[in-house]
């Protein structure tokens, strides 16, 4: 077990610190994608279409440099398969060979990649077939995850293959409250979790979502899809090391209401932890908490401090988030931070909110947590399924120009990433009102 020196905390050799994104969130124009077809219906729920997003599709190149400049040495996105396999069965070579450069350029630049095969997101014949609600969703995964595997041979040795399946279940569920129960609402593939996305606008009609649970039919086919994908992959290389990524709600059970947040809890959350035993690492993603009373979930305390998205500026929420995780898979599984951030336009509350993050995991890592990297949320600011206000990125994007422009929270990551080093516990964490610091 690592140990600190003074008030910051030595990282692991090999221990990963960067960023992370999701295509459809960055590159633009995914024109083959569910959630494509869903932001330019003329019913569309969704408040603003992705467009050309941070056109990353065309200048990760440029990410890429500023993120090795700033001095991270990880990268986090994903690929695709609306772009691999636009149509059923047609693989676009040229979408491969763009994903291979991008494994190329990140290693080229120090940046070990982590790359995610599906990240809410799905080719809109796939969602038309009933998405992950259909029958032949685990053999065309599979298929998809057959031909992923050209661009990860590239030497990317940590795949996610399903980013919040706990999510992207529940949407299912959202969007049958809404539509009906066939599942083949355009954009039925595709969600917004815990942190890639405020959810607001795919919600559909549902009372209350913090009462909505994972659809348990598409619960069922997200775990065969994901160990038919593990399968593949260790098939195309035993030295891939493949999991999962969680959305981490955090949930805190008020005195007595313990039983109730644990019941609450588990289709939710630890269902999907406990998927994750037998594979070679989990991504825990946490942002906030949910607090859970005696008759359920609570909403957010009234004088609770709010970032963009809504919720409750809670930093804690990652070092109860990991503690949780390791426990649910019994210790035996690393644990990779894929996700923690916050939506802000106060950059000093963004350093302030990471500090205490990075605090909370050093102290977790000091108990014996076996955590091997964090990935911020996220590198750019991005369209978060459907919205441009909130505002995650550690480099700022002008929208208009594509202009990218570090922030201080990035410099400051960076420098923490190059000495191989993050805070400590510091002085009042543990007791902490979730209040970002005075200006």
């Amino acid at each position: 077990m690592t140990t600190a020196t003074g008030p910051d905390f030595a990282t692991p050799p090999g221990f990963l610190l960067g960023a992370s994104t999701s295509a459809h969130q960055v590159e633009g124009n995914n024109l083959a994608s569910d959630w494509w077809a869903l932001e330019n219906r003329p019913d569309s729920p969704v408040a603003e279409r992705s467009g050309d997003a941070a056109d990353s599709y065309h200048r990760w190149p440029q990410d890429m440099d500023l993120l090795a400049e700033l001095g991270f040495n990880a990268y986090r996105f994903s690929i695709e398969w609306a772009r691999i396999e636009p149509e059923r069965g047609q693989v676009s070579r040229a979408a491969v060979a763009h994903y291979r450069e991008m494994v190329r350029g990140a290693l080229s630049r120090g940046l070990t990649p982590v790359v995610t095969l599906h990240h809410f997101t799905s080719p809109r014949w796939f969602s038309e077939l009933g998405g992950w609600a259909s029958a032949e969703a685990v053999d065309l995964f599979a298929g998809y995850t057959g031909t992923a595997c050209e661009v990860l041979a590239e030497g990317v040795r940590h795949v996610a293959t399903v980013n919040e399946p706990n999510m992207l279940a529940l949407l299912y569920t959202l969007l049958r409250g809404r539509t009906g129960a066939d599942g083949k609402a355009a954009g039925s593939g595709s969600g917004s979790g815990s942190g890639s996305g405020s959810g607001e606008s795919a919600a559909g009609a549902v009372a209350d979502v913090r009462l909505a649970a994972p659809d348990p039919q598409v619960t069922d086919i997200l775990l065969r899809a994901h160990r038919a994908a593990s399968a593949v992959l260790k098939a195309a290389d035993p030295a891939c090391q493949v999991g999962w990524t969680v959305a981490n709600q955090v949930y805190q059970a008020l005195p007595g209401a313990e039983s109730r947040a644990a019941a609450h809890a588990w289709p939710r959350e630890d269902l999907f932890l406990a998927a994750a035993r037998d594979d070679d690492w989990v991504g825990v993603q946490a942002y906030t908490r949910n607090l859970v009373g005696a008759d359920g979930p609570l909403p957010v305390p009234q004088d609770a401090v709010r970032t963009q998205t809504g919720w409750e500026f809670y930093p804690q929420a990652l070092e109860q988030a990991v503690r949780h995780t390791a426990q649910v898979v019994g210790g035996c599984v690393p644990i990779l931070v894929t996700e923690n951030g916050i939506a802000t336009d106060d950059d000093r509350q963004r350093v302030d909110y990471t500090r205490s993050a990075l605090a909370g995991l050093a102290a977790a890592m000091r108990d014996g947590v076996d955590v091997r990297g964090y990935l911020h949320w996220s590198a750019l600011d991005n369209y978060e399924w459907g919205s441009y206000r909130p505002r995650f990125g550690l480099i700022g994007v002008d929208f208009d120009t594509f202009a990218r422009t570090p922030r201080e929270s990035a410099r400051w990551l960076g420098r923490l990433a190059r000495a191989g080093r993050i805070p400590g516990r510091h002085e009042g964490l543990a007791g902490a009102t979730g209040a970002p610091a005075a200006p």
